[in-house]
């Protein structure tokens, strides 16, 4: 794929993804529970409510109680889709998901909203930057974070019909569609945007469409930027990535978490493994984030294009 082939194809919030996804789960897939913890809205999950009330479980402000009653519904063979804030649905529950849930590999899917920095004004309470991290380490879960509308359709789609454990992570705000409506997502399996052998850019979630501003920048200076969106963290693409720094010999890794424990751990170890690789992170450096717009609070933590396109540069020169 070319760079000039990824255009816009409109905008809107992953958050709406999943909703609207969860709606047609509501037809095609009767072994599915959605469970909320009283953010039913923020969620999207009004019109899987008015379709299959008998399915849906407010769960109340009892993150707690909702994970276990999850992991019964589990048992009894249903698919239990556990819901709220990424902060409330990871941090406030770590205990509660790694014992009746990761532990036991019970087929619960952690959904979670309003992730990072780009939640925005509710502030840093409320902006969890290490649940990729809580997540990635506990055995048995695999853990996605989605960079668009259609990708986050997409993955909670997928993960009806994936057996075990899953964290799946998306946010608030509206930003570009660029991923293609019909596109196949496969857990596990890197998408990579454009070949390229100066430098390698990896990026998750929101941060893949500011690789791509930046590597659009790049071509225009004559630089050859290979771009790989990794939607999966746990299982990692490693081939894919190994496959690329083989060529670039030269990698910038962006995400919206902490530098610790995040994507950029995991392909660092991958690479300290395999293929000693320099490395540039672009990433929320050991702080908690603030109240403030998502444009706003993106460009103050380094995490947007220029941030990218300032890593890159640094790299090659």
């Amino acid at each position: 794929m070319n760079l000039d082939d990824i255009v816009v194809l409109g905008e809107n919030d992953t958050r709406s993804g999943f909703g609207d996804a969860m709606t047609v789960l509501a037809d095609t897939h009767p072994e599915v529970i959605a469970l909320c913890a009283d953010l039913t809205d923020s969620l999207k999950l009004g019109d899987f409510k008015k379709k299959v009330p008998q399915r849906f479980v407010q769960a109340g402000i009892a993150e707690a109680n909702m994970i276990g009653l999850s992991a019964g519904l589990a048992i009894a063979g249903k698919i239990p889709y556990a819901t709220s804030f990424a902060n409330f649905v990871t941090g406030r529950v770590y205990d509660q998901i790694r014992q009746s849930i990761a532990y036991s590999n019970k087929n619960v899917k952690i959904c979670a909203s309003h992730a990072g920095l780009t939640l925005g004004e509710d502030g840093a309470t409320h902006q969890i930057l290490e649940d990729i991290g809580l997540m990635q380490m506990l055995p048995n879960m695999t853990v996605i974070n989605t960079c668009d509308y259609n990708q986050t359709y997409q993955a909670t789609l997928a993960i009806a019909d994936f057996d075990g454990p899953v964290y799946l992570r998306f946010g608030r705000p509206k930003v570009p569609i660029f991923i293609p409506k019909d596109s196949k997502f496969e857990i596990g399996k890197a998408i990579k945007l454009s070949e390229g052998s100066d430098i390698t850019i990896v990026a998750t979630g929101h941060l893949v469409w500011e690789a791509i501003v930046a590597a659009k920048k790049l071509k225009e200076e004559g630089i050859s930027v290979e771009v790989i969106n990794i939607h999966t963290i746990k299982p990692l693409d490693e081939p894919a990535i190994l496959e690329s720094v083989s060529k670039t010999k030269k990698i910038v890794v962006a995400e919206e978490h902490q530098r610790l424990g995040g994507l950029a751990s995991t392909i660092a170890l991958l690479l300290a493994e395999e293929m000693p690789t320099p490395m540039s992170i672009v990433a929320v450096q050991d702080s908690f984030g603030e109240s403030g717009t998502p444009a706003e609070l993106m460009k103050k933590y380094g995490l947007d294009a220029d941030s990218v396109y300032a890593a890159c540069k640094e790299m090659l020169d």
